[in-house]
């Protein structure tokens, strides 16, 4: 298409107005549903690009409209999401425009998404009597585990109009720079939690036999969680389980009355995430009643596998090969990461994909994503406002 063409050409001219936004946010970092900054920062472009702007929807969250002035009322519409906080972790890069605030870091990449939204909404808004429908524009809150997805959704963003497909990216450190992983079916994986509580029987280190050792009891759970994924799920499926933390006790000679551990699932099938929860209910109860002791299990849903439809995946499979040269576009094995964006493709399908940040001049690896040393290669942001931008006028040409 002629007009993804241009909007390839307008992204590249874009690049250093995409890395002065993109800094601004990395140096003013911002917690999950606490990003009023940036958020406002948002809101103020859009408005100024002449969009009707909607602002708090799932706390911080921002959206706004594009469409040409004659667009029918039953014009198709399509949703593009950016997602914009940051993470609780102390920022050790040294660059020029390291966080300014301490403990806060733009360690995921979303402060480049934010800054890519804003120049998706300033060539899409330059182009928008050309658009054969509407585009959403979705500015999220809290993806960071916070369910900032589900808040918006909840606020109504889905509705008045309703998207029919819903596109994204994620910028990854350690693909080349450049590459556009798409794919079809699962991308990303569902990211769900747990704590059990061991309740035991306490007393003195140095009598072990009128106690029932919680420390134990938990370390023996911590072992035989690790036969779920060993003996229960099926070798041509994938589930994680790992155990994060262990806390009990309080002096090393008091045997503790009380653990208290909490860890990670991971899966991309429902079937699979079904079975490893009671597993983990059923282990963890066995192990208790073996030694004597009691035990709470919490499950926590947190966010479903990111998966990718079948037409969402072919439409940027196209858009891609205009942006990037073919050799570029690649396929990966899902990885077992989390993402919100799930919850908006389970409701309006389409695609998600992963642009490459890392940085060709060396030979190193980037430092991995939720690391205080995380950085990306800047020369990506034109290719992402470029495949969103493509995206919107693809589906809606379509």
């Amino acid at each position: 298409m002629i007009l993804i063409e241009t909007l390839k050409q307008e992204a590249e001219a874009l690049f250093p107005q995409l890395v002065a936004w993109r800094r601004d946010f990395h140096a003013h970092p911002e917690l999950g549903f606490q990003e009023v900054r940036t958020a406002g920062i948002v809101a103020e472009h859009l408005t100024n690009l002449g969009l009707e702007v909607s602002t708090g929807i799932g706390k911080t969250g921002v959206v706004a409209m594009v469409e040409r002035d004659d667009a029918p009322a039953d014009a198709p519409v399509v949703m593009l999401r950016f997602d914009m906080d940051a993470l609780p972790i102390h920022e050790t890069t040294g660059l020029s425009f390291q966080s300014e605030n301490p403990g806060v870091m733009h360690a995921c990449g979303h402060d480049g998404h934010t800054a890519i939204g804003m120049g998706v909404a300033q060539l899409l808004a330059k182009h928008r009597n050309q658009l054969n429908g509407r585009v959403k524009l979705v500015f999220q809150p809290a993806e960071e585990a916070l369910g900032g997805a589900l808040a918006m959704i909840n606020d109504g963003v889905l509705d008045s109009p309703k998207p029919a497909a819903a596109f994204g990216l994620h910028l990854w450190s350690r693909l080349p720079l450049n590459q556009v992983v798409v794919q079809s079916g699962p991308l990303w994986a569902a990211a769900d939690g747990f704590t059990i509580t061991v309740q035991g029987k306490g007393g003195h280190g140095a009598m072990p036999h009128e106690t029932i050792d919680a420390t134990l009891v938990a370390s023996q759970i911590v072992v035989a969680l690790q036969s779920i994924v060993a003996r229960n799920v099926s070798p041509v499926d994938t589930a994680v389980v790992s155990v994060g933390t262990l806390q009990s006790g309080v002096a090393a000679n008091v045997i503790s009355a009380e653990a208290v551990l909490t860890g990670t699932v991971r899966s991309f099938s429902p079937a699979v995430q079904e079975l490893v929860f009671r597993r983990i209910e059923e282990i963890a109860n066995g192990v208790c009643q073996t030694f004597g002791a009691t035990c709470q299990v919490e499950i926590r849903l947190g966010c479903p596998a990111t998966i990718n439809a079948a037409a969402g995946a072919e439409l940027m499979q196209g858009v891609a090969s205009q942006v990037v040269p073919a050799e570029q576009i690649a396929q990966i094995d899902p990885m077992m990461v989390g993402e919100d964006m799930a919850e908006f493709l389970n409701r309006a399908p389409g695609c998600f994909v992963l642009v490459g940040a890392s940085d060709g001049d060396t030979d190193e690896l980037n430092s991995p994503h939720h690391n205080p040393t995380f950085d990306f290669d800047e020369r990506m942001l034109p290719t992402g406002v470029a495949l969103l931008a493509g995206a919107a006028v693809a589906y809606l040409g379509g």
